[in-house]
């Protein structure tokens, strides 16, 4: 790879205009504080909206921005107007988006005007890197304000490589569902080529999401969307630890840290530094904190809680009120414990320098990180990076996504008071030598896993899965590729065609009976089969009856059930082997069973097998009954010759010993033959492939792994190639 392309909502320089005079100054917030602390060393460009709306500033000074954002911070700004901030970001990604991915549903407004706009400023989010991307670039994107991004620049450059991350939670289905566009949104999202979250829960969300919203499976994470492979991971964010770990030694913390101390006094010091936002737990905290003082009246004038608040969207209407509801409770918290010479809440409602926030880690014997919803929380992590002497205690919340690496902190439930309290007390009484030992284990694990080894791991894993690409689409059919076979084709004089039907043919339909050849298809196997030179064979798991009446004309060999029953082309069915089907009666009423738990599922038998169906079934539902299925049946035939298989949205079990392979050898072993094809979709196919001689095309429709050759991408590929093939000459 040339260069990594990094793609957020905002660079991590602000530029602001006082008095006709422009300023560059260091964005705040995680992404730009993290990732700005290397990513020139990846040789990265970073684009993002510069801070400044485009009425502010003039053309000239547009261009002076672009050239100083070039030349000093190698970025490049998307210029929005300040109605397109307003709606794209105030409205949409913040009274949208960010309410429904934490789950706070209340709060989720959906305008199909601030909608529009979102989509139109990806589209210049998307202009912007198409402008600067080189063919061999990497493309970073990050977060929920450009959602639709991937898409967008896979429609002008279909092998780019895309990554996406996702910096907030990812909701259960129940709740994204309720976004309106959420299949388009999804659709965009997969046409990355890695997909990454914070933990695995949020993993596990997604992809429950994209299988009940739209129906796709996934393999390990690999979900498979036409003619593109995508991979879900989870990549738990880092800090810049050795910033943080160093803070104490850096003479303005120092001073930052004395005059703090001075202010704050000798009692002992909780801490609670967030964005004032819904999300974030702050009135529970508070509530826990008072709760603690009443429990507790031993620590009156003995502890400070240290309330950083740093304002948040002050012109919603929610931020408006939480913030009323905040001062309110610390005043009346204040108002009842506090003393003369003593008030229990330092309240500070503004952002704090960088060296101050320092300074505040290192001084707090305890801090609180209760959010009730949350992605990660760097403060976790930067709180305990800054305790070199690993004395401090952690309080950290179960929904924070943090919490998986910081299982050593104390862990609470953020919406309970009492329990919040009573952790208080334990870290308040907590031994040195437990905090150290904490501690420890704790940063041991972030030094490890810092912000540099985050963007390295994403990295090599989006290299890696462009690799797994290049290597199913060296497998892909190209046009040499078919030259090639019709050549050999041509200049072959005895030829064994084996062709599956379902997924291969004809495309898969609601239900079996609706997916008949059409006379498009009947005329080319027609014109195949009476070739002299050609023995054409349709090698299906559908049962003898419909195989007979759909070809019932043709000069065909058929193979049913997977190779149970086989016709050769005078139309005599012969069974393939002495098959006993007593079995039947203990495994059909389990098939019927769980038909009838589950709305849309059918039940098909046939001579030897019986397949359970569930194309119609609610995808998270089918996921859930296939799995119980399949445990059941494996568990009953345990003692019984019988197969259980998963194909394409079924279950079949079906007498051992039947499989293409097998069925496939009745005509292989005929004589030599001078060319072999065979073309398939199924996992039943892969018997098939692996019992075809060295020199035969082998054809996988799809992406899924196989034993074949070669692939097509899709099954509307197969029948051009079939009809190349016949009208070559």
């Amino acid at each position: 790879m040339n260069r990594l392309l990094i793609v957020s909502n905002r660079l991590p320089v602000t530029i602001h205009k006082k008095k006709n005079q422009l300023y560059f100054k260091q964005s705040l917030g995680g992404l730009a504080t993290g990732l700005g602390s290397f990513y020139k060393s990846f040789n990265s460009k970073w684009v993002g909206w510069c801070g400044i709306t485009s009425e502010k500033i003039s053309l000239e000074e547009k261009k002076n921005i672009e050239a100083e954002l070039e030349k000093e911070f190698s970025s490049y700004s998307v210029f929005l107007s300040r109605r397109q901030v307003e709606l794209y970001y105030s409205e949409f990604c913040n009274k949208t988006l960010w309410p429904l991915l934490h789950g706070f549903t209340q709060y989720a407004a959906y305008d199909k005007t601030s909608w529009e706009t979102y989509k139109k400023v990806n589209e210049l989010f998307a202009n912007t890197v198409l402008e600067i991307a080189e063919t061999e670039d990497m493309v970073w994107v990050h977060d929920y304000h450009l959602m639709l991004l991937p898409k967008l620049l896979k429609e002008k450059h279909s092998n780019m490589a895309v990554g996406f991350f996702l910096h907030t939670p990812f909701p259960s289905p129940d709740v994204f569902r309720l976004l309106p566009w959420r299949e388009e949104i999804l659709d965009c999202l997969l046409e990355s080529d890695l997909l990454g979250f914070h933990t695995y829960s949020y993993v596990q969300n997604f992809l429950m999401t994209v299988r009940r919203l739209i129906g796709l499976n996934h393999t390990l994470g690999k979900i498979i969307v036409g003619d593109h492979l995508a991979k879900v991971d989870s990549f738990p964010i880092g800090i810049d630890y050795k910033l943080f770990a160093k803070a104490e030694t850096q003479p303005k913390i120092k001073a930052s840290i004395k005059k703090l101390s001075t202010r704050l006094g000798k009692t002992k010091k909780i801490l609670s530094i967030d964005r004032l936002d819904y999300t974030k737990g702050v009135l529970h905290r508070l509530k826990g904190f008072d709760f603690f003082l009443k429990r507790y009246p031993e620590y009156t004038g003995k502890v400070t809680l240290v309330l950083v608040a740093v304002p948040s969207r002050t012109k919603v209407q929610h931020y408006q009120d939480l913030k009323r509801e905040v001062d309110e409770l610390v005043g009346k918290i204040n108002g009842d414990h506090g003393r003369l010479g003593w008030t229990p809440i330092q309240y500070m409602y503004h952002s704090v320098p960088f060296r101050d926030l320092l300074a505040l880690y290192r001084i707090s014997d305890v801090a609180m990180v209760t959010p009730l919803a949350d992605g990660m929380n760097l403060i976790a992590k930067e709180y305990i990076a800054t305790k070199t002497d690993g004395k401090g205690v952690l309080i950290l919340s179960e929904m924070a996504g943090a919490v998986e690496e910081l299982r050593e902190a104390i862990v609470v439930n953020p919406n309970n008071v009492e329990e919040i309290a009573e952790a208080l007390k334990k870290a308040l009484s907590m031994p040195e030598e437990e905090q150290i030992s904490r501690n420890r284990t704790m940063q041991k694990r972030l030094r490890s896993y810092d912000i540099k080894a985050w963007a390295d791991d994403f990295i090599n894993n989006l290299s890696q899965v462009k690799k797994n690409q290049d290597e199913l689409r060296a497998k892909v059919l190209g046009d040499k590729t078919k030259t090639k076979i019709i050549s050999d084709y041509l200049s072959s004089n005895s030829r064994l065609i084996f062709l599956d039907y379902d997924g291969t043919l004809v495309p898969f339909a609601a239900t079996p009976e609706a997916a008949k050849p059409n006379a498009e298809l009947l005329t080319l196997l027609n014109a195949l089969a009476h070739d002299s030179e050609n023995e054409v064979v349709i090698i299906s798991g559908r049962n003898k009856e419909a195989l007979g009446d759909f070809f019932k004309d043709l000069n065909l060999g058929l193979v049913a059930e997977h190779g149970a029953w086989i016709r050769d082309k005078k139309g005599n069915w012969t069974i393939a082997g002495n098959f006993n089907t007593d079995w039947k009666e203990i495994v059909k009423p389990i098939l019927n069973r769980y038909k009838k738990r589950t709305p849309g599922a059918l039940v098909e038998e046939k001579d030897f097998s019986l397949v359970w169906h569930y194309r119609k079934v609610d995808p998270e539902l089918a996921w859930v009954r296939v799995s119980e299925l399949k445990e059941t049946l494996y568990f009953l035939t345990a003692n019984l010759k019988v197969d259980v298989a998963e194909g394409n949205k079924i279950v079949e079990v079906k007498n051992a010993g039947i499989n293409k392979g097998q069925a496939a050898m009745n005509w292989i072993s005929k004589k030599k033959w001078d060319f072999m094809l065979a073309v398939g979709d199924d996992l039943t196919d892969e018997d098939l492939f692996r019992d075809l001689p060295e020199n035969a095309y082998s054809i996988k429709v799809g992406l899924a792994p196989s034993r074949a050759k070669l692939r097509f991408k899709t099954q509307g590929e197969v029948i051009p190639f079939l009809t190349a093939m016949k009208n070559a000459k």
